[in-house]
C-alpha cells in the first residue's frame, strides 16, 4: 500500500518543517491530492493515524483536498474536465494533443500547530 509510504513522508517533512519553529504539536495537515494521484483517500487517512503515533504529529488532523483532473487542447486550447477513468481526447476537436493542467497533485499545503502561527504553509518540491 504506497499510501502508507506517503503517510510517513508527509509525518517526516512535518516535523523537519516545526522542530526549528519551536512547535510542539502538529494540530492538523492539509493536502492537496489530485484525482489522478492515485491515491485512496481512505487508506491514507488510516496509513496517516498510524504513521503520526509518537511523533509530534500524533492526534493530528489529516485534511484532504481533492483536485479534479483538467486537461486542454493543444490544436484548439478547449478545456475539460478529464473524470476518472481520465478522456485525454479533446471532446470539442477530437484532436489527441491534451496537456494535463491539473489532477496530479499529492502536496503539503499547510500546516497548523502550537507554539508558532497558526497555519503557516509549507511548500514542497515533488
Amino acid at each position: 500500500m504506497h499510501e502508507m509510504s506517503i503517510a510517513l513522508a508527509v509525518v517526516e517533512q512535518v516535523e523537519g518543517a516545526a522542530r526549528p519553529a519551536g512547535a510542539t504539536a502538529v494540530r492538523s495537515v492539509r493536502l492537496q491530492v489530485g484525482e489522478l494521484a492515485g491515491v485512496v483517500p481512505d487508506a491514507l487517512a488510516f496509513s496517516f493515524e498510524l504513521a503520526c503515533a509518537g511523533t509530534q504529529l500524533e492526534g493530528a488532523e489529516l485534511v484532504l483536498d481533492p483536485v479534479p483532473a483538467r486537461a486542454r487542447c493543444g490544436p484548439c486550447a478547449h478545456t475539460w474536465s478529464t473524470g476518472m477513468p481520465p478522456r485525454l481526447s479533446c471532446p470539442a476537436c477530437g484532436g489527441a494533443t491534451a496537456e494535463l493542467l491539473s489532477g496530479r497533485e499529492l502536496q503539503i499545503s499547510s500546516v497548523c500547530w502550537d507554539d508558532a502561527p497558526a497555519h503557516r504553509p509549507i511548500h514542497q518540491e515533488r
